[in-house]
């Protein structure tokens, strides 16, 4: 089985603040997540090794998003957290 057949996914943006190294302004940039929440019950036809994966899966959320633009000088720049992968 699938990872994706355990979870429902949302896409949801949050605030994140950022300083451009082009021209060293602070700014607001919206980065996009997509939260992974885990189902109420394991699928149909899942085995015993898919419902033991199931029991330990939990919700977390990955960032989509690696580059935002500044919105002072146009230049695109990478998020400079190394964190893609969040649990909640």
């Amino acid at each position: 089985m699938d990872e994706r057949d355990f979870f429902n996914e949302k896409q949801e943006a949050k605030k994140a603040s950022f300083v451009c190294p082009h021209c060293r302004e602070r700014g607001d940039y919206d980065v996009r997540w997509l939260r992974r929440t885990r189902k109420q019950s394991p699928p149909r036809g899942a085995n015993e090794m898919d419902r033991a994966r199931f029991a330990k899966s939990r919700d977390y959320m990955v960032r989509i998003d690696d580059m935002v633009a500044c919105p002072r000088c146009r230049k695109r720049f990478e998020i400079p957290m190394s964190q893609s992968v969040v649990f909640i």
